[in-house]
């Protein structure tokens, strides 16, 4: 399972991708974005999975980032 996080333009994109995610059976917990990365809203889903379940994804996802110990790298750039 690899760990990933996702960004939002608004709080309602998040909780309605952090609904989605669960009801698929994915892990996934909203929180604030971590400093190191900015956000629109300033809310984010972390979400454990096998691949970065874009089609779970709210249409205002602003970024989707797998996370690496520490380190977070971008895997895609939404418009």
């Amino acid at each position: 399972m690899m760990q990933y996080l996702a960004t939002f333009h608004t709080h309602l994109a998040s909780l309605k991708t952090h609904r989605a995610l669960a009801a698929a059976g994915i892990e996934a917990r909203m929180a604030p974005v971590p400093r190191k990365i900015s956000s629109s809203c300033g809310t984010c889903v972390f979400y454990s999975a096998d691949n970065p379940c874009y089609d779970k994804l709210d249409a205002d996802v602003e970024a989707v980032y797998l996370l690496k110990d520490k380190d977070a790298e971008l895997l895609r750039q939404f418009e």
